[in-house]
């Protein structure tokens, strides 16, 4: 964008916010009381949070994010914080700069040293509520269940509840979750659902893919904090890793998938249609690994799309022990039609590693089927079992 461009779309979405009162979240706002505590910044990340704040006491920058974040075509409307400082002539990076006091290679610099951090207002009503006020607070988290530390445009820090958002509109800079790489596809459900396909999955040519499908899931709980915006749930088939006792990761169905194996759950109910692994996927599965089985297995990602990462290496043997063994399924004709059902799983281990650097996937957890896990829930034929045996979903399979 020209300067002198980009200066008048500034001045328009200042005059806009300049009438709007800032100041700092008090104990009279709703929601959970918001008290200052003391404390300086524990992590690169937490510093640049406190820096970010303070910057957005200037209401030039709080107009530019704003309108930066409206434009983002990544899902929430992220943005990857380190590339929003070092794109659009450096003017989010000046603007903090000056606002903060600090030489600009200061801030370039802390942002370096902080992991790939992305920023947006995870909370939809937020989203929807902000329209650029200084009335605002920068949290930052590493995991879920971490309490987000908070920084007003004051500099001031706070403490807050994991599970519940302040009534405040909260920024997250959190650990970069979403593939800035490539702008995102469109929705292929989108066409599916307005060129007569009605939510079908099909080949290349047009013709229904056979296979295992899921039509319905429910979870008891979205095993994402509030920090980390809308969950990110993955449909994985896992099966024997050569000849070994080992699992290997075999298709993936989420939402970075192409058609068929497209799937995007934001909440804890979905319905739909798609499909989690091919008629000839199973055949070619079965012709290579004679009398094995398939596990379904639920994730909920926390930074890299189906790739599973865990530090969970007894879930499985758990799992197994307390439902027969039965924990995985299989392909038969039943009745003179084809049926998905329950069979025995042998491989016990996943052979992936704990992310280094992000935080682990959430293991939702592996499909047993109801009448091995002994649960019926209306319209739903497998039951989501997490560590422990813990119940934390069903879902609907067939064949096609």
């Amino acid at each position: 964008m020209h300067t002198l461009t980009l200066r008048s779309f500034l001045a328009l979405a200042l005059f806009g916010v300049a009438g709007c009162l800032d100041r700092a979240p008090t104990a009279s706002d709703a929601g959970p009381v918001l008290v200052p505590t003391a404390g300086a910044p524990a992590s690169p990340e937490e510093e640049l949070a406190r820096t970010l704040a303070l910057g957005l006491r200037s209401p030039v920058l709080r107009a530019y994010l704003r309108a930066q974040l409206r434009a983002s075509p990544y899902r929430e409307h992220k943005v990857q914080f380190q590339q929003f400082l070092a794109t659009g002539g450096q003017h989010a990076l000046q603007a903090i700069a000056a606002a903060t006091h600090r030489p600009t290679a200061s801030v370039t610099q802390a942002a370096g040293a902080a992991m790939p951090l992305e920023l947006y207002l995870p909370v939809p009503a937020h989203r929807t509520a902000w329209m650029g006020e200084g009335r605002i607070l920068v949290a930052t988290a590493q995991a879920d269940r971490d309490p987000p530390i908070a920084f007003d445009t004051a500099g001031q820090r706070y403490v807050l509840d994991p599970t519940t958002p302040p009534a405040v509109p909260v920024l997250a800079l959190v650990p970069v979750e979403t593939d800035f790489s490539t702008l995102p596809p469109p929705n292929p459900m989108m066409c599916l659902e307005r060129c007569g396909g009605a939510g079908s999955s099909s080949g290349d040519n047009g013709t229904p893919t056979g296979g295992l499908y899921m039509t319905q899931a429910h979870f008891t709980q979205t095993f994402e904090g509030w920090l980390k915006g809308s969950p990110e749930f993955e449909v994985h088939i896992l099966g024997q890793k050569g000849q070994s006792d080992s699992l290997a990761d075999y298709q993936c169905a989420a939402e970075h998938q192409p058609a068929p194996y497209y799937f995007d759950q934001n909440d804890l109910d979905w319905s739909g249609s798609v499909l989690l692994f091919s008629q000839a996927q199973l055949d070619a599965y079965r012709a290579a690994h004679p009398g094995q089985s398939v596990r379904v297995f639920v994730v909920e990602d926390d930074d890299t799309g189906c790739i599973i990462k865990t530090d969970n290496p007894g879930f499985f043997a758990v799992l197994d022990s307390l439902n027969h063994k039965l924990t995985a399924g299989t392909d038969t004709l039943k009745k003179g039609t084809k049926d998905f059902v329950p069979a025995l799983a042998i491989q016990k281990f996943l052979g992936l590693l704990a992310s280094i650097i992000n935080t682990n996937d959430e293991l939702v957890g592996n499909a047993v089927a109801d009448s091995v896990a002994g649960e019926l829930h209306s319209g739903f034929n497998w039951v989501v079992k997490g560590a422990n045996n813990v119940t934390n979903g069903w879902i609907k399979l067939e064949m096609r």
